[in-house]
């Protein structure tokens, strides 16, 4: 690890009055759950835009649930990572604002984050396409694991879809707005395991970096931002996040 780096990094996040973080698969993938691209990943064996898509899950709802089947079971299996509770402590300490997401796995909030904007949805419910009633997603869960297709029990036997936001689907129009706003308000963007290829988020840290913003940067891989960082670490998130909280002062804001 970059020692001069880490310094760095927790200096700025002792300063920052109105920090966000945004994240990303990396933030996950220590906890067991896989990303969608490296290798191992869940897109190695199907075509993202075709078995994630809204059309596929309308027309071959199957194939669509074969493919959820074994992220729900790692979702549910997985724990909260170090790099999760340290955002979690950033956040009771008074420094973090916020955490935009677009992870589906629910691990911030199971770590401890109260103010969390999922991006791409959750899988904490599920909504009938015919009929629109929105239901808990334990029910459904548990039939996607038992390989049946879920449905409502409305007349018309809708499907039940989770509240995840599949390819051709707009994001959620709340936490992205919300989202929006904390980014243009923060002084401080921390971006934790994400290479940021997914649009419109990918798009999202040059509106912090507009308003003035500081800029950490923790990721295994490259990212188009590196070079607008105060601070870049290509390294183990729930390794360095760690280390940067031991390493930073909270005393100004106890």
């Amino acid at each position: 690890m970059d020692q001069e780096q880490i310094a760095q990094a927790a200096r700025i996040i002792s300063a920052a009055h109105n920090m966000v973080a945004l994240t990303g698969a990396g933030i996950s993938r220590p906890s067991g759950i896989p990303d969608f691209r490296s290798a191992g990943g869940l897109w190695e064996q199907d075509d993202p835009l075709e078995v994630a898509s809204f059309s596929t899950f309308r027309t071959n709802p199957e194939r669509f649930y074969t493919w959820l089947r074994p992220l729900l079971q790692v979702s549910l299996a997985a724990r909260p990572n170090p790099a999760h509770l340290a955002l979690a402590e950033l956040e009771q300490s008074g420094i973090l604002q916020a955490v935009i997401t677009q992870n589906i796995d629910g691990l911030h909030q199971r770590a401890g984050s109260r103010t969390v904007y999922e991006l791409h949805g959750h899988m904490r419910s599920a909504t009938c396409t015919h009929c629109e009633r929105q239901r808990e997603a334990d029910e459904l869960v548990e039939q996607v694991l038992a390989g049946v297709i879920p449905r409502c029990t409305c007349g018309q036997h809708g499907l039940l879809k989770p509240a995840i936001v599949l390819f051709d689907e707009e994001l959620p129009i709340a936490p992205f707005q919300q989202a929006q706003q904390a980014l243009a308000t923060c002084d401080v963007l921390l971006i934790v395991g994400t290479s940021l290829e997914v649009y419109p988020v990918a798009h999202m840290p040059l509106l912090a970096l507009q308003h003035g913003a500081r800029l950490v940067v923790i990721n295994l891989d490259a990212t188009y931002v590196d070079g607008y960082a105060d601070v870049l670490l290509h390294a183990d998130v729930a390794t360095v996040l760690p280390v940067i909280l031991n390493h930073a002062d909270f005393r100004h804001y106890e």
